[in-house]
């Protein structure tokens, strides 16, 4: 029966895929019909992602009692020398993303029938879920770096769709295009990574890569500059799909698309994508030192950057992004480190509680949505919120839950993890550490400023921000059916935020520093169930020390939050009054965007507009010319091919003469 479970196991992607087909064929072929079933449509994905559901969470406890690794391929291609084997690996590392992925995509699945309940692409939506479930399912058991790539693009495809979901918007279409064009970026380092590795080695499986390379760099035959290179060039691709500086630019605009996009894509699974491939290339990467700092400081600048922005964001959603960049930083600065269990560890509990906090923020959005009609930029401006923790008790409570989490207070999910982040970084680099541990604060800080913003004090409707409304504007929304207060979402809505708090308070547990079964379930093959608690070489006062630091910064950001958004909001921001210089930077988010513009965008552009010149009138200008000089002789030559024998001799009689003058002119 066991092995039956891994000789199916290729039924994961496979079901969502099954129903990303059928429901998008219906689509497409039998549109209207198909989309007046839309239930049936979402109750049939929900389904396959359930079953996937089961069989991944079989699978993760077959690994956990010490089964070995199954492998299974299929040559997919040949060509001389080069040989292509496509197939899948179970391991404990693919098992864990398995349900990860497929948690996360569930419950989003569920959320999204009561917050897409009244869209038109409510039955596409359901189906680029699906597609996308199956692309990162797919990525995740690929056993080869080819297979992973042609699934990393799936992956970039599904969203780049779901981002432009609400392509009538030109901001979804914009950010669309963004986060797709700003992908291509790392991608395309990441294809020439794996171009240049099997050149090199002729290997793409990632245990036969890492030996190959620890064998050429042993002999000298691959010099190490160029195997770090290399290394480099692979690490672009996780750069640009997690969000790291300083392609991590498309992320914040991505939240133009749907909530639930940026709960499952943004915050769970297409983000980590970058994260676990670091995880499966560590073997290799544990040869190529160099490649480990770039890749740990990478993380640790992303970190910090993205807590400085989020400190002075007004949008809920950009806020979170923002948030989400940060938390990213800390899981490649473990991977610099060569810590990946650290790493995953942190990925797996943010994967919970940062899915949790979108959700939440979109229940948020729905509620106030119903107060200010379908304007993103007044229904997700916090400063036209506040109190909400009256009307929606439910989201306030389990967002509060997400909150703790992430601002590593224990017991819940983020402080073991991140402290487990910040523990391993110290030992190896204190540099690093320092900038994790200020990043914790910074954290807690704009965290709770988030919390406080939407939750706290009383109800300001839209009296702050740029799109305040008058009385009589009120009052005529009112009469067109917008509620007067803002109220607690509907069940399928509600529910999964409840789910989601249980592994946010819990699952971090599984990685307690004296008892940690994480890490001996990615690295050790015994049986995780047979693990118990190392009391007796547990170094007490070294994890008071280092844990006492991360929980004492953070609430410190805790206090301060409260201090300055704990009272009744005024609409000022503090650090806007006594640093302007410095909140315009971080408002203008360090002026990424604007040198991309100025040096890349608008370059490009004339770059652009001289190829149009030059195809129009040079290219097209020839082959124009081509054509008139072919119609002009056509034209003359008619008149000369008239059938007449005495036409023919004078024209022959011509070039004869003709080529007896020159011969002669010559000569």
């Amino acid at each position: 029966m066991e092995e039956l479970l891994y000789q199916y196991a290729w039924l994961i992607p496979v079901l969502p895929l099954l129903g990303a087909t059928v429901v998008g064929t219906g689509l497409i072929t039998f549109g209207e019909w198909t989309s007046r079933l839309k239930r049936v449509n979402a109750a049939l994905v929900l389904t396959l992602m359930g079953i996937a559901l089961g069989h991944s969470l079989a699978l993760l406890w077959s690994q956990a009692q010490g089964h070995p690794p199954y492998y299974w391929s299929f040559t997919w291609a040949v060509a001389g020398p080069f040989h292509l084997d496509m197939g899948m690996v179970i391991d404990r590392l693919s098992s864990l993303m398995l349900v990860i992925v497929t948690t996360v995509a569930l419950l989003v699945m569920l959320y999204s029938d009561g917050y897409m309940a009244h869209d038109k692409g409510y039955s596409r939506f359901f189906a680029y879920l699906s597609l996308f479930g199956a692309s990162m399912l797919g990525l995740v058991i690929s056993p080869n770096l080819v297979q992973i790539y042609v699934f990393w693009e799936l992956v970039g495809m599904c969203s780049y769709l779901l981002i432009g979901f609400w392509y009538d918007r030109i901001a979804a279409r914009e950010a669309a295009q963004k986060a797709f064009i700003v992908n291509r970026v790392g991608d395309f380092g990441l294809l020439l990574g794996i171009l240049g590795f099997y050149w090199t080695t002729g290997e793409i499986e990632f245990e036969r890569l890492a030996e190959r390379v620890g064998d050429l760099l042993t002999t000298g035959a691959l010099p190490l500059w160029a195997a770090t290179g290399l290394g480099i060039l692979v690490f672009l691709g996780p750069v640009a799909k997690s969000a790291q500086a300083p392609l991590h630019v498309w992320l914040p605009d991505a939240m133009e698309g749907p909530t639930p996009i940026s709960a499952l894509i943004h915050a769970a699974t297409m983000v980590a994508a970058g994260v676990f491939l670091l995880a499966r290339m560590m073997p290799v990467y544990e040869h190529l030192p160099g490649t480990l700092q770039v890749v740990a400081w990478t993380g640790a600048f992303t970190a910090f950057l993205g807590a400085t922005i989020a400190l002075v964001q007004t949008d809920i959603k950009k806020g979170l992004a923002y948030s989400t960049i940060s938390q990213l930083g800390y899981m490649v600065m473990a991977m610099g480190v060569a810590a990946p269990a650290a790493g995953m560890f942190h990925l797996m509990t943010h994967a919970y509680f940062k899915a949790m906090l979108f959700l939440g923020s979109g229940s948020v959005i729905h509620a106030m949505e119903a107060v200010v009609g379908h304007d993103p930029d007044k229904a997700q401006d916090m400063r036209n919120m506040g109190g909400l923790r009256k009307y929606m008790p439910i989201t306030a409570a389990t967002f509060l839950i997400g909150t703790l989490a992430i601002c590593g207070i224990p017991p819940f999910a983020g402080f073991w993890s991140k402290d487990e982040i910040l523990h391993v970084v110290f030992a190896a680099n204190p540099g690093l550490w320092l900038v994790g541990w200020l990043t914790a604060g910074m954290t807690a800080f704009y965290m709770f400023r988030i919390y406080l913003l939407t939750f706290g004090g009383e109800f300001r409707g839209l009296a702050f921000g740029p799109g305040a409304m008058q009385v009589e504007e009120l009052a005529h929304m009112e009469t067109h059916g917008h509620a007067a207060e803002p109220h607690e979402s509907p069940w399928t809505m509600t529910l999964p935020l409840v789910l989601l708090a249980i592994p946010s308070v819990a699952v971090g547990w599984v990685g307690l520093p004296f008892a940690n079964y994480f890490e001996h379930f990615l690295e050790e093959p015994a049986s995780v169930l047979t693990v118990g608690a190392d009391w007796a070489h547990f170094d007490w006062g070294e994890f008071l020390v280092m844990a006492g630091s991360s929980v004492g910064v953070g609430l410190i950001g805790i206090t301060l939050a409260f201090v300055v958004y704990g009272g009744k909001y005024t609409g000022v921001e503090p650090l806007a009054e006594r640093l302007p210089k410095l909140y315009e930077f971080l408002v203008n988010k360090w002026y990424w965007d604007d040198l991309y513009e100025q040096y890349f965008a608008l370059p490009l552009r004339r770059l652009a507009r001289q190829a149009l010149e030059t195809d129009y009138r040079i290219i097209d200008g020839l082959v124009n010319l081509t054509g008139l000089v072919t119609l002009v002789t056509g034209e003359v030559l008619k008149y000369v091919n008239n059938g007449r024998v005495q036409t023919y001799a004078l024209v022959i009689l011509l070039a004869v003469l003709g080529l007896v003058l020159v011969s002669g002119w010559f000569s």
